[in-house]
């Protein structure tokens, strides 16, 4: 009989979206690709590192599809499903897209973990999927040797307002949306070094975060100044915030002081507590990235901290910052902040 009490997390090498393979391996996996060009009702494919495809139906109309899925960041099997769940469907929100549906992935080691902790993943799942008002309509199990749940998500959009991670331009403020540091509150949390009442400040910060959805992307997609956004997840703010400046053909600037963390990160991060995939992050793109003298390592991990349901990144020209921050406040994102700007330049990241 599987054991109920077993840690979820123990069973998985890896957790959330600190699961992804680097930026660097990435980039060479998929450059043999072939080009999409034989289809013009491809908006959005593979070429850019976007956040979903999307597929052109008719003048009003596009299907946004993304699949997202990974191995448990916390032990609760009804937030390690809710995680999840609002992670994958982030993909659809940050193209400016309204979700209709959800397809459920889930792999689970067999003998090993109990029915009813599978049952609270599924549960969690669909609970963020109903409060995002559609169904998990479907979905596909295996038996596999390590515990993996997430989402297939199929969502809708006006092809004329779908948000893109290219076409910032030069002025453009950077507002992003939720504090940083996930990926460093995980790896606190999976050394149980932490005293009790800390420990469950820090997972109920944790959890809050990367249970928010990030559903106020469909309605910045109305707002004309607003010309690029992803969102911020497994590469860490640097390699999310790269990938808006190759394609946008940009420099970045942002300023440390200006971020948001989540609290009490940046304290964890002097211990240090770090994930692996914020160490592979920063040697896969590191070249590209200018650090001020004052930037400390510390500093340098939260950059490349993998961020499991992260915030958005939004390029946003002057005139809208104050329109956009509204919209993200009236929505919840208390920490939502301008913390840096485009400009003519390679695409870099320069951190001050």
């Amino acid at each position: 009989m599987a054991d109920q009490d077993v840690r979820l997390t123990s069973l998985a090498h890896g957790g959330g979206c600190g699961c992804k393979l680097s930026p660097a391996v990435l980039r060479e996996l998929l450059s043999g690709m072939p080009a999409a060009a034989a289809f013009p009702d491809l908006l959005v494919g593979i070429e850019t590192g976007d956040d979903a495809a999307v597929y052109r139906i008719n003048d009003t109309q596009a299907v946004v599809a993304t699949t997202d899925f990974f191995m448990p960041i916390v032990d609760d099997p009804y937030d390690f499903g809710r995680i999840a769940a609002a992670n994958a469907l982030s993909d659809v929100y940050a193209m400016g897209g309204k979700p209709i549906l959800a397809l459920a992935i889930l792999g689970m080691p067999l003998g090993k973990i109990s029915n009813e902790t599978v049952r609270a993943i599924l549960a969690g799942g669909a609970s963020i999927c109903a409060e995002a008002g559609i169904p998990v309509a479907g979905g596909h199990s295996i038996d596999a040797p390590e515990p993996i749940y997430g989402l297939a998500v199929i969502g809708l959009v006006n092809p004329d307002r779908v948000l893109r991670n290219t076409g910032a331009q030069p002025g453009d403020a950077l507002i992003l949306s939720k504090g940083l540091g996930v990926g460093v509150i995980s790896a606190a949390l999976k050394k149980a070094e932490l005293p009790p009442e800390q420990d469950r400040a820090l997972y109920a910060t944790l959890v809050d975060s990367t249970t928010r959805l990030n559903a106020v992307g469909h309605t910045l997609a109305a707002i004309p100044e607003v010309h690029a956004v992803t969102d911020v997840t497994g590469f860490g703010l640097l390699g999310h915030g790269l990938e808006m400046c190759r394609g946008s053909g940009l420099t970045a600037r942002i300023k440390f002081a200006d971020l948001p963390l989540l609290e009490g990160v940046a304290a964890l991060a002097q211990v240090p507590y770090r994930t692996g995939a914020a160490v592979r992050n920063w040697e896969s793109y590191g070249h590209e990235v200018v650090l001020g003298a004052a930037v400390q390592e510390w500093q340098r991990d939260v950059l490349a901290d993998p961020q499991t349901s992260g915030g958005l990144l939004i390029a946003v020209a002057p005139a809208g910052v104050e329109a956009v921050l509204a919209q993200l406040r009236d929505a919840g994102f208390a920490a939502a902040a301008v913390v840096g700007g485009m400009e003519e330049g390679p695409p870099q990241m320069h951190v001050s």
